[in-house]
C-alpha cells in the first residue's frame, strides 16, 4: 500500500478512535448507589450482624482468599455501569479478582445468564494500594433493555469480588441494613449464579462504596449526607425504608428518573470530630463529615445537590459547642460550593433525642440541638431547610412522637434517638419536592 494511503488510513483510524473516546467521555455518568466507607472492620455500628467468626476468625486481619457478593439497590438504572472499590482504611495493598455483576433474584442467587465480567483497565484483577480506590471499566448490563422499565424499580445488583491472599484491615460500611453474602475461604466463587457458593450472610458492605450508571443527559444525583439517622438505624432490614429511600420514591413518582438519590450516612458520624482518624486510631462513627467531603460527595459523578443532616453526635458524643458545629457547616458548605460550582446544598433540622440515651438525651444536648436548628432556619447559607424536627417532635414531651419510637429493625421499644420506619417516612415526606423542579 502506498505511503500516502497508509498515512490517510492511520489518520482516519485516529479520528475514529478519537470520536469513540469523545463519545465515551460524553456519556452522562451519575452515581446511583453509595455506601460510605467508614473505617477498618470491625470498628463501627452494624445492625443485626450475624456471628462472622466463621468467615473472619481474626477480625483485624480481614479476609483471606475470600469471595464476597454485595447486594445493592441502584436508585436509577442504565445500560452501562461502573463500580468503585475502596481500600481507604487498609494498611496493605488489596488484590481483587473475579469481579462480576449480576441481577439478584433472591438471597445470593442471580438471574440466569446475568453475571457479567468486570474489568479494570482491561484486566481481570486489580490491586488497590492502602488509602486508595479504583473505578472499574464500563460494564454493559445486558439484562437492562430499557433503563426506564418499571419492572427494574427496586431490583438489586449482586456485585461479586474475590480477595486474593490476605486483605489486612478491611474498609467497610457497617450499617448496610441490607443482607449481603460471603463464601468460605478458598477458590473464587463469584462466577457462580447459585446461592450455594455463598453460605454466610452479613448486614454490612465491604470494599465496594459506589456504583455509577450511564444516564440520560441532565440526570443528576442528590447526596443525602449525615449520621445514623441518615444511615437508617432502627429502620427495616432489606426494606429500603430510610428517609432517603422514602424521599427517593416521592421524587421518582413526580419527576421520573431525572434524579438518583444516594445515601452517605454513617452511624455515629460527627460534623467536626474526631480531630484525628487513622486505621490505627479509628472510632465507630468514622472520620468527620468535613474530612470525607472529597470521597463521599465531590468525587462522585453527576452530583447536583446535597441534603445534610448531622450534629447530634457532635453534641451527645463529643460535647462540641454549637458555635463549633455552625462553623463546621460554614466550612463544609464553602468547600462544596468552591469545588462543585452550581451545587445546591440543603440542610435538615436535627430530630429530638430528649430522654433517650444517657449521652444524647439530656436537656443540655437538647438545648444545643434547638439552637442549631434555629440557626438553620434563619441562616442564608443554605438553599433550603427540611424541617425534620417539626415532622417528628411530640411537643408535649419534647421527645419523638410515641409511634415513631419502636424499633423496626431488631424490634423492641426503640431508643428514643433513632426514628423507626414510620418516623423516617414522616421525614422523607417533609422535603419540598419543588426544590428539584427543572
Amino acid at each position: 500500500m502506498p505511503r500516502l494511503k497508509l498515512i490517510l488510513l492511520g489518520l482516519s483510524l485516529l479520528v475514529a478512535c478519537s470520536a469513540s473516546t469523545e463519545a465515551a467521555d460524553m456519556r452522562n455518568w451519575v452515581v446511583a448507589w453509595t455506601g460510605a466507607v467508614q473505617g477498618p472492620y470491625p470498628t463501627g455500628n452494624p445492625t443485626a450482624q450475624p456471628d462472622l467468626s466463621f468467615v473472619f476468625p481474626i477480625p483485624e486481619q480481614g479476609a483471606t482468599d475470600l469471595s464476597f457478593r454485595a447486594i445493592v439497590r441502584p436508585d436509577i438504572w442504565g445500560r452501562e455501569a461502573k463500580f468503585r472499590l475502596s481500600n481507604a482504611f487498609g494498611t496493605k495493598p488489596v488484590t481483587f479478582a473475579g469481579v462480576r455483576v449480576g441481577l439478584q433474584t433472591s438471597g445470593a442467587a442471580l438471574l440466569a445468564d446475568s453475571n457479567r465480567v468486570v474489568t479494570f483497565n482491561g484486566r481481570n484483577s486489580v490491586t488497590v494500594p492502602p488509602g486508595g480506590s479504583v473505578w472499574s471499566d464500563t460494564v454493559v448490563l445486558t439484562f437492562v433493555k430499557d433503563p426506564a422499565d418499571p419492572l427494574l424499580v427496586g431490583r438489586k445488583l449482586a456485585i461479586g469480588y474475590h480477595v486474593e491472599g490476605n486483605s489486612g484491615p478491611m474498609t467497610w460500611h457497617a450499617k448496610a441494613l441490607q443482607t449481603s453474602y460471603l463464601a468460605q475461604s478458598g477458590a473464587v466463587q463469584t462466577d457462580s449464579e447459585t446461592e450455594t457458593a455463598f453460605p454466610f450472610s452479613t448486614t454490612s458492605w465491604y470494599f465496594l462504596d459506589a456504583v455509577a450508571m450511564s444516564a440520560a443527559a441532565g440526570t443528576k444525583a442528590i447526596v443525602t449526607f449525615g449520621d445514623s439517622i441518615t444511615d437508617g438505624t432502627a429502620s427495616t432490614i432489606n426494606g429500603d425504608d430510610r428517609w432517603p429511600d422514602v424521599f427517593s420514591r416521592r421524587l421518582h413518582a413526580l419527576y421520573g428518573n431525572k434524579y438518583a438519590v444516594v445515601n452517605q450516612g454513617i452511624g455515629g458520624n460527627q460534623v467536626v470530630g474526631p480531630a484525628e482518624y487513622t486505621p490505627a486510631k479509628p472510632i465507630a462513627g468514622g472520620p468527620s463529615a468535613l474530612s470525607r467531603l472529597d470521597r463521599d460527595i465531590v468525587g462522585l459523578p453527576g452530583v447536583g445537590a446535597v441534603i445534610w443532616l448531622e450534629g447530634i453526635n457532635d453534641f451527645g458524643t463529643a460535647g462540641t459547642t454549637v458555635e463549633a458545629a455552625m462553623q463546621g457547616y460554614r466550612d463544609g458548605v464553602a468547600y462544596l460550593r468552591r469545588n462543585m460550582p452550581g451545587v445546591k446544598i440543603y440542610v435538615a433540622t436535627l430530630t429530638t433525642a430528649l430522654n433517650s440515651t444517657p449521652t444524647h438525651g439530656t436537656a443540655a444536648v437538647d438545648a444545643k440541638r434547638q439552637a442549631l436548628n434555629a440557626w438553620f432556619r434563619s441562616e442564608k447559607l443554605f438553599d433550603g431547610v427540611a424541617d425534620f424536627d417539626a415532622a417528628t417532635l411530640d411537643p408535649t414531651t419534647g421527645g419523638l412522637k410515641a409511634a415513631f419510637k419502636p424499633g423496626s429493625s431488631i424490634g423492641g421499644p426503640g431508643d428514643g434517638l433513632h426514628p423507626n420506619r414510620a418516623g423516617y417516612a414522616a421525614m422523607g415526606a417533609a422535603i419540598d419536592l419543588d426544590w428539584f423542579k427543572k
